[in-house]
């Protein structure tokens, strides 16, 4: 286990956001704060860089104009992006950081992204899940 995975550890607990689940071998631990929307939030240490990524929604059959909304929203988010995973069959949330040089700031500013993005568009997003 590295010393950087240990960091990120000893960030979310001071910033309060419980680990759910861990995978020592793998660097990867999962979170969640539900109250701001974080919800199985995956955070992977792989070097160089921090992966932090959680499923919104499934992609409806029938999408519409949402691949368009999505690019629109993007341009507003702080950190991350909307994207999508292989098949095109899940919207996520992702967000990558250097790991050389993280701090908690970094760390909790991209978390808190993630809760404002959640807090802006959930509305319209699920209005898509429902197509």
């Amino acid at each position: 286990m590295s010393e950087r995975f240990d960091l990120v550890k000893q960030y979310l607990f001071e910033m309060e956001i419980p680990v759910v689940s861990e995978d020592p071998a793998e660097e990867l631990v999962v979170v969640d704060k539900e109250e701001d929307g974080i919800k199985n939030l995956m955070i992977d240490c792989e070097e160089p860089i921090l992966v932090l990524e959680q499923i919104i929604m499934k992609v409806p059959q029938a999408p519409g104009d949402m691949f368009k909304r999505l690019l629109q929203m993007n341009r507003d988010l702080v950190h991350g992006a909307f994207v999508l995973n292989e098949n095109a069959e899940l919207l996520l949330f992702r967000d990558t950081l250097q790991l050389e040089n993280l701090d908690r700031n970094e760390l909790e500013a991209s978390i808190q992204a993630l809760s404002l993005a959640l807090a802006e568009y959930s509305s319209e997003l699920l209005n898509y899940a429902k197509k």
